[in-house]
């Protein structure tokens, strides 16, 4: 009894799912890019609806990324001084 209910457990698809006599599927499609490895991000609708596309996203969190690594570097300590009690603005 134990060993069917494992078996369940591991195999979660129907039996009445043959993927074999699937139309135009194919097998391994997209794995490369699964390889390289992936970070997607769900974007709230209001940002989302400032890019029309995916690449316009990319572009300007690479502007982002690009004017901020020109700002000065704070140390860790001028951080902690600016933030202990609200003190420093």
């Amino acid at each position: 009894m134990k060993n069917k209910k494992r078996k369940r457990e591991r195999d979660e698809l129907r039996p009445e799912y043959d993927f074999s006599k699937m139309q135009g599927g194919v097998r391994g499609k997209y794995v490369q890019r699964y390889r390289q490895g992936t970070n997607l991000v769900l974007l709230e609708r209001d940002v989302a609806s400032a890019f029309p596309t995916d690449r316009a996203v990319n572009e300007m969190l690479r502007a982002v990324m690009k004017a901020a690594a020109k700002l000065p570097r704070r140390s860790r300590a001028e951080r902690l001084e600016r933030t202990a009690g609200g003190r420093g603005r």
